[in-house]
């Protein structure tokens, strides 16, 4: 009964440890713990005004870009894809909204903020149809056709706000980067809603079956009566949609269009945050839960850089090592190796059983 049990208690500890979110859930929790220690106080929650505020609603409210970026890119990463053209998109989408809003003479009407960010949004999203179309239908290589927008997309930000930071002071649009609804950031909600409805659509409907079925085996999936050309379209599509969002939370964040700057290297976060996510490079099977927690990870971290004082040009070393032992850990060769230990633990006490 002891040597049943034993063997019981090793099998569930073994899926346990097994599971795709388990280390990355492990690094969260221990960056968290991280910072309680330098600061006792960090994971407390204070209500001012009648808002939320404290360190777990900054991190939850600074993660709603990257989050924003990152659904998109695990879905397209998910059909063998690759989308660097991000953060250009990123970037005309700030410059679009807030040159717009600068060059109307009531920049705090609620109209002309809508105006704004639908216009921004419909040009994102025809610059997600375009990656799709050279992907799809021409047939190049992800990483060729986004690396394409990727250089001419700062260029063309550049153009909208003529070599300059356009500033712009309107209080509706401000509210999608620091403003608060029911007590919480409204780019948290954002973010949240936005997460919930890709969840639904593709653990509800059939779009998250044909995305993988796409992933694992175009050909395969074409053969089987799957329309293999629209499902890619679609994903580069959403993630063009879902960066302009991304782009007019982070300008209204700063009220400022740096065509530079706005979206620097979140393409790279992005992927690191699916990766860290346990979604594979080489399509196939995506974990939308393990992008979330990706993201809170790499978000997380840029904090506790900051609260341990450590200069934030250190940044991107701490992130490397981050994402370098927790795809470690999620290795197969180093999961056999774990599992392997845990078998010869297991069958110790039936040899003294005998």
């Amino acid at each position: 009964m002891a040597v049943t049990s034993a063997r019981t208690d090793t099998s569930g500890l073994r899926r346990f440890t097994r599971h795709t979110l388990f280390w990355p859930v492990v690094a969260l929790v221990a960056l968290l713990g991280a910072n309680t220690l330098f600061s006792p106080d960090f994971l407390a929650v204070t209500i001012h005004d009648g808002h939320l505020f404290g360190a777990p609603i900054d991190i939850l409210r600074n993660s709603a870009p990257l989050m924003l970026v990152a659904l998109g890119m695990t879905l397209v990463i998910a059909t063998r894809g690759i989308d660097l053209s991000v953060g250009a998109v990123v970037a005309i989408a700030g410059a679009l909204s807030l040159s717009y809003i600068a060059t109307s003479p009531t920049p705090d009407s609620p109209a002309t903020v809508l105006t704004a960010i639908v216009m921004a949004l419909g040009v994102c999203l025809l610059l997600g149809i375009w990656n799709g179309f050279l992907v799809s239908v021409l047939g190049i290589q992800p990483i060729i056709a986004t690396l394409i927008l990727m250089t001419a997309g700062r260029g063309i930000a550049m153009l909208i706000t003529e070599g300059q930071i356009t500033t712009v002071n309107s209080a509706p649009f401000k509210t999608l980067g620091t403003g608060f609804f029911v007590g919480l950031p409204v780019a948290m909600l954002i973010a949240f809603g936005v997460f919930g409805l890709v969840a639904l659509l593709t653990r509800r409907t059939a779009l998250g079956m044909l995305v993988e079925a796409v992933g694992i085996n175009p050909s395969a999936s074409r053969l089987a009566g799957v329309r293999a050309r629209t499902i890619v379209w679609t994903v580069f599509a959403l993630s063009g949609l879902f960066s302009g969002l991304a782009g007019l939370i982070l300008a209204a964040n700063v009220m400022a269009a740096d065509a530079n700057n706005a979206g620097l290297f979140i393409e790279l976060d992005a992927i690191l945050a699916v990766v860290i996510g346990g979604t594979s490079l080489q399509g196939g099977k995506f974990s939308l839960s393990g992008t979330f927690v990706g993201v809170l990870i790499i978000t997380t971290l840029t904090l506790t850089v900051t609260i341990v004082g450590i200069s934030p040009l250190v940044t991107p070393l701490f992130k490397a090592l981050v994402v370098i032992v927790v795809t470690l850990l999620q290795s197969p060769r180093i999961r056999e190796r774990f599992a392997a230990r845990a078998r010869r633990r297991a069958t110790r006490p039936e040899e003294v059983a005998a």
